[in-house]
């Protein structure tokens, strides 16, 4: 299979793209930089230039590919806004040339109060994240339309060696300059985890074998306690493991105060995946994030 991949030099695309060539299929990824194209390049990817922007090369793309798969999107929480527009404008440029082929979108996995979220639950985001919900409804809906689409989940942590943009890089670097492994509250929070080889592996899985309208999580941990982690990393860091209220961690604070576990059951049934990867706090031991 010819597959164009968004996002393909980022930190899951770095994994999924060898995992598609090691399993026989063509790739070629989308690259804003030079610096993007040459490491497609090395991993023995097709290059095609340009970004999330670039309609008509998205299009083009598309077309000549047998499948998509959409991980790029724009995390600058400033302009978080503008990347939700941005994305719906090229998630829709994408499907809209795809019927009969195959694409698969990332979003993430909602909150459910008092219980692990499940495939089954629908995809309901508060507050500036709305937007990403209703993207992926939105692909979802393309399975009308001859799409084979559906959409992968991921947890709060996509976690591993030469994680450097995630939300645990995130809050391990706002610990160093504050001098504090913070959590908030009691810390009894539960956050979601992948390792991002698992993570790849099931994008993988989806493109080659999910049902239209298939909607599944990438979930390892189900849920690890942030108190746990913040210990972990302290210990590992020499910082004490502190409370600290939403309000001095910023957006991440917001994040950090939600109980939001998720479940991976009926994804394991639908596909036989099964993560095999370290889980957040094996990683966190190893000093990935030191």
């Amino acid at each position: 299979m010819h597959v164009f991949v968004t996002g393909a030099s980022g930190w899951i695309g770095r994994a999924l793209v060898p995992e598609l060539l090691d399993a026989g299929h063509q790739v070629t990824g989308l690259a804003r930089s030079d610096a993007s194209a040459g490491t497609l390049a090395a991993m023995g990817a097709g290059v095609l230039r340009g970004d999330l922007t670039d309609l008509d090369v998205l299009e083009q793309g598309a077309k000549a590919a047998d499948g998509v798969v959409h991980l790029a999107f724009g995390h600058d929480f400033a302009e978080f806004e503008a990347a939700i527009r941005m994305d719906a404008a090229a998630v829709g440029a994408m499907t809209g040339v795809l019927a009969g082929k195959r694409f698969v979108a990332a979003s993430g996995t909602p909150m459910v109060p008092g219980r692990a979220a499940t495939e089954e639950d629908p995809a309901v985001f508060a507050g500036p994240v709305a937007g990403r919900a209703d993207i992926a409804n939105a692909v979802l809906e393309t399975a009308e339309n001859g799409v084979r689409a559906s959409v992968v989940r991921l947890p709060r942590s996509v976690h591993g060696e030469g994680d450097a943009h995630g939300l645990i890089t995130r809050l391990i670097a706002l610990g160093r300059e504050k001098g504090i492994a913070a959590y908030v509250g009691d810390g009894t929070q539960r956050w979601p985890a992948v390792h991002v080889l698992d993570a790849a592996h099931l994008f993988r899985l989806a493109l080659e074998d999910a049902p239209a309208g298939a909607v599944l999580h990438a979930v390892g941990d189900e849920g690890v306690r942030i108190r746990d982690v913040a210990e972990v990393a302290g210990r590992r860091l020499g910082l004490p493991a502190t409370s600290v209220t939403a309000e001095e961690l910023g957006f991440l604070g917001g994040l950090l105060a939600l109980d939001q576990p998720a479940s991976a059951k009926t994804t394991r049934q639908t596909l036989g995946w099964q993560p095999t990867g370290p889980g957040l706090l094996d990683d966190l031991e190893k000093g990935y994030y030191d």
